[in-house]
């Protein structure tokens, strides 16, 4: 550099010429930069590399544990999207604040910049206010862990089984195969129907005939043998409850069964619970319930104790009977 700057000094460059003071201008300029600006902007450089490797590490550690520990497949690929967000996120804003160091290291003013960058922001942020909240509403349900890909969930008033999650929408499956897509920001409340346990209940329907306490000890066989068979033994988490009789409806007694099993795993029993109290009803001589059936309350008694009705007499004559008179009916006689 100084062979350079001394040959740089003769002809136009010469001392006490225009060209000779602007190259003094930019020799002190560059000598105050290296001696001032420099160093902070190694710093900063410094600093901005640490904390993007630190960041990197981070989001690297947090995947490696899912992979772990995750439940199932559905809440890796929530760590997964929430890791590549943070990651994503952290090093936009490290990069942001290290390029405002250099900018003003170099004297560029970017207070203007600054300026269109808000109005721009504030522009985007009104036209696409609904898209953040998607995505913040996202972050929040792969923090909790309110649902994962996979879950049996009722949202929005939608039902259906998680096919797949980002941070703006959530793709659920009805059970006729529809396929809905929700935004996040409609998501305000939640039903997992694939945490912890089920419960199902079975209202079976007798006729009021039937001796209510057989039909309990019937329905506790039937219950007991699905709960102990073995393709459903794994799927029970206690033993089927029988609660008596629950209502009674015109010549029907109904008969409540209720079955506790693994989350979504009730179905298949209760399918086998019912074909088996069919055919059981059928072995018994037992009448389904109906409402609308006439029981016959008297059919063990003497006829002759019943209530005898005593017809009321007919009429001598009967006035619909009698024939009209001759004669014509615009006059007056008889």
């Amino acid at each position: 550099m100084i062979p350079v700057y001394f040959a740089a000094r003769i002809s136009w460059f010469a001392e006490g010429r225009f060209l000779g003071h602007v190259l003094d201008e930019w020799a002190d300029d560059a000598q105050e930069f290296i001696h001032s600006k420099l160093p902070h902007l190694i710093v900063v450089a410094a600093i901005a590399f640490i904390l993007s490797r630190l960041l990197r590490l981070a989001t690297r550690h947090m995947t490696r544990v899912a992979e772990q520990h995750a439940a199932g497949p559905g809440r890796l690929g929530q760590v997964k999207t929430l890791a590549g967000v943070i990651r994503t996120t952290g090093l936009a804003m490290i990069g942001l604040i290290a390029g405002m160091q250099f900018l003003d290291a170099v004297g560029i003013n970017f207070g203007p910049l600054l300026a269109s960058a808000g109005i721009a922001g504030v522009a985007i942020g009104l036209a696409a206010q609904n898209i953040v909240k998607d995505m913040l509403n996202g972050i929040l349900i792969l923090i909790e862990d309110q649902f994962n890909v996979g879950d049996t969930v009722r949202i929005a008033g939608l039902a259906g089984v998680v096919e797949a999650m980002t941070l703006r929408k959530t793709t659920v499956r009805d059970a006729d195969g529809t396929l809905y897509v929700i935004p996040n920001s409609q998501i305000t409340t939640v039903a997992n129907l694939s945490v912890g346990f089920s419960v199902a209940t079975v209202n079976v329907s007798v006729d009021f005939s039937a001796n209510p306490d057989e039909v309990l000890q019937l329905l506790r066989m039937i219950a007991m043998e699905i709960r102990n068979s073995e393709e459903f033994r794994l799927l029970f988490l206690a033993d089927p409850q029988i609660l008596g009789v629950e209502a009674i409806k015109g010549s029907e007694l109904i008969f409540p069964v209720v079955f506790k099993t693994v989350a979504t795993k009730q179905y298949e029993p209760l399918r086998e619970f019912r074909r088996r109290v069919r055919l059981a009803l059928e072995e018994h001589h037992l009448l389904p319930g109906n409402a609308y059936r006439v029981f016959n309350t008297f059919g063990g008694q003497d006829p002759g104790t019943r209530e005898q009705l005593t017809p009321e007499l007919a009429p001598e004559s009967d006035p619909t009977l009698l024939k009209p008179k001759d004669g014509s009916p615009f006059t007056t006689e008889e």
